[in-house]
């Protein structure tokens, strides 16, 4: 008599496993960004070097997910909704790995904006767009970890939300640079900040796609307009 497992229990199980590595990556991933502003809002180098550092083990989380995932597609050979599942995982994975270089870029540049102890930074809003994309991000990951797509169009709406206002805090930046120069070193530094933000936004949003696809079988990711992602 053959006692082996049949297959689909065992995709059950790696999947199951898989998806729970890249959900604790998501997490640690969520901290990094956070961690990252929080040491630009209070000059805390010590943080931002830990956030610089911490960039390695999200590489190597990410390099493991791959390996896992090309094992099971392998070992199992899923289909149809399996397949999309397995699929997804590998990558929200690589966005994931995404959203931890552009928390990297974060750190260095606070690093950098720290370096010469400036006398004067310019005040704009990295907190809100900070926790704008950071919300985006939990309620991608909670998605993916229920298996269903009712967040979507609030990160959809919100990925926008995040566009505006990286605009507008880059033409806040370049009213400072126009009217004392003195301000630009500091100045373009926030501008990578601010732009590294609205990335994480953007890859937020690629999980809920993919979230998408893995629910209701539609890839969504090169529609031209907002409402034909609904």
């Amino acid at each position: 008599m053959n006692t082996k497992p049949h297959t689909l229990t065992l995709f059950d199980k790696e999947i199951t496993e898989l998806r729970s590595l890249v959900l604790t990556m998501g997490r640690a991933v969520e901290d990094q960004v956070r961690h990252a502003v929080e040491g630009v809002r209070t000059g805390n180098t010590e943080l931002l070097e830990a956030v610089r550092a911490k960039e390695k083990e999200i590489n190597a989380e990410d390099r493991l997910v791959f390996d896992k995932t090309v094992q099971l597609i392998v070992r199992n050979a899923p289909t149809a909704s399996d397949l999309r599942l397995a699929l997804a995982t590998l990558q929200i994975s690589a966005d994931l790995e995404r959203i931890g270089d552009e928390a990297k870029k974060i750190a260095k540049a606070g690093l950098r904006l720290f370096e010469h102890r400036p006398t004067f930074v310019p005040s704009i809003e990295l907190e809100r767009i900070a926790q704008v994309a950071v919300d985006m991000l939990h309620m991608a990951l909670d998605d993916y970890a229920r298996l269903e797509d009712r967040d979507a169009e609030a990160i959809l709406a919100r990925d926008e939300e995040v566009d505006r206002m990286f605009k507008g805090i880059l033409r806040e930046l370049i009213t400072y640079m126009m009217e004392d120069p003195r301000t630009i070193s500091q100045s373009i530094e926030l501008i990578f900040i601010a732009k590294a933000l609205e990335r994480v936004g953007d890859h937020a949003k690629n999980v809920v796609e993919h979230v998408i696809y893995v629910v209701e079988g539609r890839d969504i990711r090169y529609s031209d307009s907002p409402a034909q992602k609904q």
